[in-house]
């Protein structure tokens, strides 16, 4: 058995995030530009929360302006829709961002839609999802986008098979559009997917964004796989990802480590598209 070696999402993102900071500094020397990044949070969900605090203090970091928004859970749809207008109209907004979840009395794909497609640094927007579909240049989710930079960074991608657990509109299906764009052949497995362990034992590359602990076992995996774990669960007080880290030693040739792997590219992403929307 060969060792399995770790992707280390977070010494990828450090990296990523300075040579963004360069370019951010480049872009306000040149064009006296400073991107500006608006996250608005709805209610106070604890996750959430993190999640906003996080992205706030890199976006500082990374020497652009953090404009956040926390509104209260019981604001009206159209309260919402007004603020997301007002964002999509202020120049020095450059790219708009609506923490999900929101409560359940607004309708979250009106909201997201609602938001400029120029400014939707999620990649949520059906114009954008539209466009990676057909291959145009649009913003990407920063979470597969994140997940598939580190997937260059460790294998060549032409003619792998992939594997993606999950057909979220946030990671799943993005996943297979930018991976099908790589020249590797995708499949799509879910909830009602047969015999998911011997689909999964075909795959070059797993991509695992169920939402289930410790779901994807070692003993499902082709010697030899690379696994990207987009899951974070926490079980007893601890962060765990949707595969199981120990089952896969000696058996994957490469993995990304739940805390430390996907989540440190995300942001790192979102970053990146911010600072796309300021120079389009």
């Amino acid at each position: 058995m060969s060792e399995t070696g770790i992707i280390d999402g977070k010494a990828f993102a450090s990296t990523l995030c300075g040579e963004i900071a360069r370019k951010v500094g480049k872009l306000k020397a040149e064009k006296n530009i400073t991107p500006g990044l608006a996250v608005v949070l709805v209610g106070n969900d604890p996750a959430s929360e993190v999640y906003v605090k996080n992205k706030a203090r890199q976006t500082r970091e990374a020497g652009m302006n953090s404009f956040e928004f926390r509104l209260p859970a019981t604001i009206g749809e159209a309260e919402l829709l007004a603020k997301v207008q007002s964002l999509n109209l202020n120049p020095e907004v450059h790219g708009i961002l609506v923490q999900l979840p929101l409560p359940k009395h607004i309708n979250e794909s009106v909201i997201i839609n609602a938001v400029d497609p120029k400014k939707d640094v999620d990649g949520f927007h059906v114009i954008n999802a539209g466009k990676l579909a057909t291959g145009q240049e649009g913003f990407v989710p920063c979470t597969p986008l994140g997940c598939l930079m580190l997937l260059k960074a460790t294998l060549d991608l032409p003619g792998k098979h992939a594997v993606i657990i999950g057909r979220s509109n946030i990671v799943g299906k993005p996943m297979a559009q930018l991976l099908l764009r790589e020249n590797c052949t995708v499949t799509v497995a879910h909830s009602k997917t047969k015999d998911l362990p011997a689909i999964v034992k075909q795959a070059d590359i797993v991509v695992a964004a169920v939402g289930k602990p410790e779901m994807v076992k070692g003993s499902w995996l082709k010697q030899g796989a690379v696994v990207i774990d987009v899951g974070i669960n926490r079980v007893n007080g601890k962060l765990v990802g949707d595969v199981d880290f120990g089952s896969c030693q000696g058996i994957a040739a490469a993995i990304t480590p739940v805390p430390g792997g996907v989540g440190p590219m995300t942001i790192a992403c979102l970053l990146e598209n911010t600072l796309r929307a300021a120079t389009a």
